[in-house]
């Protein structure tokens, strides 16, 4: 089923093109008017140049006037091979589709709500007819049996014509073009962008990416290294401002030789406040218990990085690189994966 974009915002446009499988673009003056664009021909010119094919309204009292909009289009340099003349289905509409199909020109025979009209573009020799379901069902009509019964007639008949499934309002329409076996479906952005999304596939994809992260990503890609060490001799209000620099409930207490002598966190100092020691923030840092906390090296994955955070009932893990701390990992960081 060939797949059109049914729209005539140049922004829209680009954003189809990108996905690199649009065969056109379907237009129509009541898009323009819309969008308030004043200059048909220079839109039509700037659109025939962005897309691989482009369905483009040719109007006239009679099938000599519809002909002759036609070949003024053509004149504004299209290329006749690129490009679809839609014409509303009529007596006059069927005979201009008749003479432009055999001068070699390609038209789209359009506003058809019944099969008898379908069969009139089908003996014109019409490229396209094109069927408003959105529109048809709006009035009350079965749009999906005349869709059906224009593919049977085209099949049954062997005519060339290739039957357009237009007018989609949401993406069940998209699926009953498929189910039918329309030839073309032709889409607005809004509902071609919904066509790829699914609640289950968004869950699935988000636990793959996890899954994948929690292999790939080491403790060195994650881990805080700045405003993290303070040596032993520093006192707690020390501590405080690194942390604040840091945004860390935690830094690393190191001796003289650099090795750690514990770790300090901000629970430290509200258990330290509730224990009575005077004059808390003046405490140097040498003064408070050692203490041995968590570390991992650098290599380690994120997955084994949350299974600790899971058994240990921690908030940080220190990092280790060649026995050195040299950053940290705070269960902020790693809470959307535990």
């Amino acid at each position: 089923m060939e797949l059109y974009l049914d729209s005539i915002k140049f922004e829209e446009v680009e954003e189809a093109n990108k996905l690199g499988f649009i065969t056109g673009l379907t237009t129509t003056p009541t898009f323009l008017y819309r969008e308030g664009i004043t200059d048909f021909d220079a839109a039509i010119v700037k659109l025939s140049k962005m897309v691989e094919v482009l369905h483009v309204e040719a109007l006239g009292e009679t099938s000599d006037d519809i002909v002759k909009e036609a070949k003024r289009i053509l004149s504004l340099g299209l290329d006749k091979k690129k490009t679809v003349f839609k014409i509303p289905v009529s007596e006059e509409g069927v005979k201009a589709c008749k003479t432009l199909t055999e001068q070699g020109l390609q038209v789209n025979l359009h506003l058809i709500y019944t099969l008898q009209q379908a069969y009139m573009a089908f003996c014109a020799g019409a490229t396209y007819a094109c069927v408003l379901v959105g529109r048809m069902q709006d009035q009350g009509h079965d749009a999906l049996l005349l869709v059906e019964q224009c593919i049977k007639a085209v099949d049954r008949f062997n005519y060339p014509t290739k039957i357009m499934f237009s007018s989609v309002r949401h993406v069940e329409h998209v699926r009953n073009a498929l189910n039918l076996g329309a030839h073309v479906c032709t889409i607005p952005w809004k509902v071609l962008k919904q066509l790829p999304q699914n609640h289950f596939t968004d869950i699935g994809i988000k636990q793959f990416v996890d899954h994948t992260q929690l292999l790939t990503i080491k403790a060195s890609d994650i881990a805080r290294t700045q405003h993290i060490k303070l040596n032993y001799h520093a006192t707690i209000l020390e501590a405080l401002e690194l942390m604040t620099k840091s945004k860390l409930g935690s830094i690393i207490i190191h001796d003289d030789k650099g090795e750690i002598y514990r770790i300090f966190t901000d629970g430290d100092l509200r258990r330290n406040i509730e224990g009575g020691l005077k004059d808390v923030i003046h405490t140097k840092l040498s003064e408070l218990e050692s203490n041995t906390p968590v570390t991992i090296n650098s290599d380690a994955s994120l997955m084994e990085i949350t299974k600790i955070f899971k058994e240990k009932k921690i908030d940080n893990i220190i990092v280790l690189e060649n026995n050195q701390p040299v950053g940290i990992v705070d269960i902020q960081d790693v809470i959307k994966w535990i």
